[in-house]
């Protein structure tokens, strides 16, 4: 899967499942400050992620995450 794929991937579910505006989407976004991903939304996120890309999220790989680039550098790292 391509860099381009799962940014669309994650896009599309932000938008769509999280119900995040288009236009706070943005590579150097922060996921909790600029997008409004709370703690319940992480939950959303972890199921989606695992049956978008097949891998369960660990809490503590998460722990630097904290814009969106970063939130898909982590996606690209464990789908290779």
């Amino acid at each position: 899967m391509t860099r381009e794929e799962i940014e669309k991937k994650v896009k599309t579910f932000l938008i769509e499942d999280l119900e995040i505006e288009e236009e706070k989407i943005a590579d150097d976004a922060k996921l909790k400050d600029d997008m409004g991903v709370d703690s319940l939304d992480f939950v959303d996120i972890v199921v989606i992620v695992e049956k978008n890309f097949g891998f369960k999220i660990k809490p503590e790989e998460m722990q630097g995450v904290v814009t969106l680039r970063q939130f898909i550098d982590y996606i690209e790292s464990k789908v290779k």
